[in-house]
């Protein structure tokens, strides 16, 4: 007899283990989450399109694959959702555009091929700030989801990566993808209460994915813990099915919170400076989870940046902003197009930015990547919060400031970085701890939020 469903949040892990034992179908959890979105998502706006017929067909497939003992993996049944930037053949992908809403892919999106292929279920695509080019999650044409957390108040997801975090946060998926250009997988996993990881670029292919920023383009995962997201982001990068079990083990083996060959972790807090950026109730819960940080033995210093956040923010969206332009200005240009207003400001602000001036943004860069990595050589990690308060209104949002303070400075130096909720604020509303590493160190940051999260527990 099969156990009944409710309304509970399902882990991917759990439902992995359930699928492998045959006490539970992938049809059956499939269609759990459909129903929901036809119940759920006419008031909370997260999916741009859904797959209701080829999901059932998908997931039928997966219970007689499974029933036969051809288990392909951790991923084999999940339904998820893919973040509507990512194409997939035969199928509509706006890039969050009224002028793309009939646009139908012709290839598929490697990152979209790698999860289908270890027999994920795609549920459907989900909504985007257009053209992935906002913090704050918000669409003037095709939609702003609204943030599960307040069931009474419209408040933003964070974005871009907005529609994603919604569908988690209701209970609509098990898991996503988002992208991350100045941290789109981050502040929407934040603000909604999710753990989310910004890869190192080059980590994940990109192909598929409509640019924005190609300098700074990360796809990413996104999941209800730092193990979900972690098999995820196995599956990503290829990892054989029956490899990644094993690998997930290693990475949260109860008692070990230790960095290379065993020594203690050495983190960076941040200065006095970036703390006056915080609200109380973030710095309150960031404080305590440094405080349990340290009692389990990790070694913690202040870091004083060399260059200021918020001159690195502003660093960003400059280069967002040229490349952007570069990508989708024609669009823009033509102030006959239904663009979203808000987006149309940022990428034409930089018309007729010069050459030169983009070619030291990138040199900058590379300087200031350079120095900073020789600066934080004595650290594993920088521990932040991701945002600095909790998740806004969506009427009071200042469409003119980034909300990226925290997150940027990992895109801007090429770092790996994960997020996942640090409590909860008197409001009741996700606060989220920020674990940046250095490239191609996601599973530094991974082991690092393994012991936050057993330390704190589940929001979920």
């Amino acid at each position: 007899m099969q156990p009944q469903l409710n309304n509970e949040f399902f882990k991917l892990a759990n439902l992995s283990r359930d699928f492998k034992e045959k006490t539970r179908k992938p049809s059956e959890v499939t269609q759990f989450y459909l129903e929901r979105i036809i119940k759920n998502d006419p008031k909370i706006g997260a999916f741009e399109n859904f797959y209701p017929e080829a999901a059932i067909k998908v997931a039928q497939v997966a219970d007689d694959q499974i029933a036969k003992g051809n288990w392909m993996g951790p991923f084999h049944g999940i339904p998820f959702v893919l973040k509507d930037i990512c194409e997939v053949e035969g199928h509509i992908t706006t890039c969050g555009s009224e002028i793309y809403k009939n646009r139908i892919s012709t290839a598929t999106a490697s990152v979209a091929k790698r999860l289908m292929g270890a027999g994920g279920i795609l549920l459907g695509k989900s909504k985007t700030v257009e053209f992935a080019f906002g913090g704050w999650g918000t669409n003037q044409r095709m939609g702003t989801p609204w943030n599960p957390w307040d069931k009474d108040n419209h408040r933003i997801c964070g974005g871009s990566s907005a529609g994603s975090a919604a569908a988690l946060a209701s209970n609509m998926a098990v898991c996503a993808i988002g992208t991350d250009t100045g941290g789109s997988v981050r502040l929407p996993s934040a603000f909604c209460g999710l753990t989310g990881l910004k890869v190192a670029k080059g980590r994940l292919p990109t192909d598929g994915i409509m640019p924005l920023s190609h300098t700074l383009d990360t796809p990413g995962p996104m999941a209800r813990s730092v193990t979900d997201m972690s098999i995820m982001f196995e599956v990503l990068l290829g990892t054989n099915g029956k490899e990644i079990e094993e690998k997930i083990k290693s990475q949260i083996t109860e008692g070990d919170f230790s960095g290379e060959h065993g020594r203690k972790f050495r983190l960076a807090v941040i200065n006095d400076k970036a703390r006056r950026e915080c609200s109380s109730q973030v710095l309150k819960h960031y404080d305590q989870v440094i405080k349990i940080l340290q009692n389990r033995g990790a070694i913690v210093g202040t870091y004083n940046p060399k260059i200021d956040f918020a001159e690195i923010s502003k660093r960003m969206g400059d280069i967002i902003a040229v490349e952007a332009y570069h990508h989708h200005g024609h669009l823009y240009e033509n102030k006959a197009n239904p663009m979203d207003e808000d987006v149309r400001q940022r990428v034409l602000k930089v018309k007729g930015y010069s050459a030169a001036r983009y070619l030291k943004l990138l040199r900058d860069r590379e300087e200031s990547k350079r120095e900073f990595l020789n600066s934080f050589e004595r650290f594993d990690a920088l521990i932040t919060p991701t945002t600095t308060s909790e998740a806004p209104l969506v009427c009071n949002v200042d469409q003119a400031v980034s909300p990226g303070y925290f997150t940027r400075p990992a895109n801007y130096f090429d770092m790996c970085a994960l997020s996942l909720p640090m409590g909860l604020s008197k409001n009741g509303l996700p606060l989220s701890l920020q674990i940046s590493a250095r490239p191609v160190s996601e599973l530094t940051a991974i082991r690092i939020g393994v012991e936050v999260e057993r330390q704190i527990g589940s929001i979920y």
